[in-house]
């Protein structure tokens, strides 16, 4: 059986978060993810509240920017979440926002680079190894972590374009897969993971937005307009962007189609008013 995780919109106030999680929780979700997005909140905190406030949910951080943070300063804060709550942090990392990362002064010369170094030097930190690596972007002289975790937390990508799929199957244990994507996208991306050599333990997590709606009318209205933004992102039509918007009672048929395209893990993405509620209803028609 597939996963079920939901996400924490960067735009909900921060102080929603340990009730939210906690009511997934009981809800039966497999998985809360978080975000960190220039601004919003702090991933690596935000994933620390989820996991004080649950005691049986995996923890996702989808995804650090791997220009705003370190490597051996990711590890130190993954290591930490790790000893206190084993086997529920997944640790997400991709290439940042570039025109963010510009911003703040943290653009690299390449970005593929940046992201294999990070995530060959953060294995191998939470691995309680000694990382020496003088790389293209990253340099490492002598780090090892005084306390390693004992179980060490999965590092899932969360890229879009071929060479990155590539680089996550040749280095990661997981991708994360951009929200929209129709099944037929979705095992596209994975072709190209697994070009870049992953086995079938690489966990493909799937975004898809959520929103609850009854009336037809008004799901159609709200797909037209919702999604927009997305179709431009992906560069397609907005009725070919995916999305479990209509009844609840339409959700288990949604989740089969992108487990059918191959997704381990699907992460709902709930939008409008009342995300909980519409994250409950989902759970229910799931039966959770």
């Amino acid at each position: 059986m597939s996963r079920i995780g939901v996400m924490f919109d960067c735009n909900r106030a921060p102080e929603e978060l340990p009730e939210f999680a906690a009511a997934l929780e009981a809800a039966g979700a497999d998985d809360l993810w978080v975000v960190e997005d220039l601004g919003w909140n702090g991933g690596v905190s935000a994933a620390a509240l989820a996991l004080a406030a649950t005691t049986r949910l995996r923890v996702g951080l989808g995804i650090a920017p791997a220009p705003f943070r370190s490597p051996a300063v990711y590890a130190m804060e993954i290591a930490t979440l790790a000893r206190i709550h084993p086997g529920r942090i997944v640790a997400g990392i991709g290439h940042g926002v570039g025109d963010w990362m510009r911003r703040i002064g943290n653009a690299p010369k390449s970005p593929l680079s940046l992201l294999e170094e990070s995530i060959v030097a953060i294995r191998g930190l939470l691995n309680g190894e000694t990382v020496n690596l003088d790389g293209r972007e990253v340099h490492l002289e002598d780090i090892k972590l005084v306390h390693p975790p004992e179980v060490v937390p999965p590092i899932v990508t969360g890229v879009v374009r071929p060479r990155s799929l590539e680089l996550s199957g040749r280095v990661a244990d997981g991708t994360i897969l951009v929200e929209g994507l129709q099944p037929a996208q979705i095992q596209d991306a994975i072709g190209h993971i697994r070009r870049g050599g992953a086995s079938d333990e690489h966990e493909i997590i799937s975004f898809a937005f959520l929103h609850v709606e009854d009336d037809p009318e008004r799901a159609a209205a709200i797909r037209a307009t919702a999604l927009t933004g997305q179709a431009g992102f992906l560069g397609v039509p907005v009725d070919e962007v995916f999305g479990l918007i209509g009844p609840a009672s339409d959700v288990p048929a949604g989740v089969r189609t992108l487990t059918d395209g191959g997704a381990d893990t699907v992460v709902l993405r709930p939008f409008g008013d009342d995300h909980l509620g519409q994250a409950v209803a989902a759970l229910k028609a799931l039966g959770r």
